[in-house]
């Protein structure tokens, strides 16, 4: 499998489809922690912490990355983060965790549909990479 780095360069930003949508619409399984009408909360499959989840919004809009968003995603966007804190308590992250939005390649991104990351359960370091 190609690694994250690898992934990203080799992703084309595009408003198609992607293994989000799937995941939304029950295509694909996943661990879903979290779920309302706006977004969706899943365990990541390739953890980078002892608690991995990716927040999505269930409707992309155009958000393809946080490079793209406009002041109409100005609600989505802070519901995501609000979604962060709610998966966090419901993790026991007591102690603190980390957000990470990857947007563009040079920035990891190899999903192109805004997604936030939540890690915890271990100490993080600085600078993060």
């Amino acid at each position: 499998m190609a690694s994250e780095k690898e992934a990203a360069l080799a992703a084309i930003p595009s408003d198609a489809p992607t293994i989000f949508d799937k995941i939304i619409n029950k295509e694909i399984p996943s661990t879903v922690v979290y779920e309302d009408d706006k977004v969706l909360a899943f365990r990541d499959i390739a953890p980078q912490a002892p608690i991995h989840i990716l927040i999505i919004p269930k409707v992309r809009d155009g958000l393809t990355g946080l490079s793209k968003a406009e002041e109409r995603h100005t609600e989505i966007l802070g519901r995501l983060l609000y979604t962060a804190k709610l998966v966090a308590k419901q993790e026991g992250l007591d102690d603190g965790f980390r957000i990470v939005i990857n947007d563009g390649p040079k920035g990891c991104q190899s999903v192109y549909h805004i997604h936030v990351h939540l890690l915890g359960g271990r100490q993080m370091n600085w600078p993060p990479g």
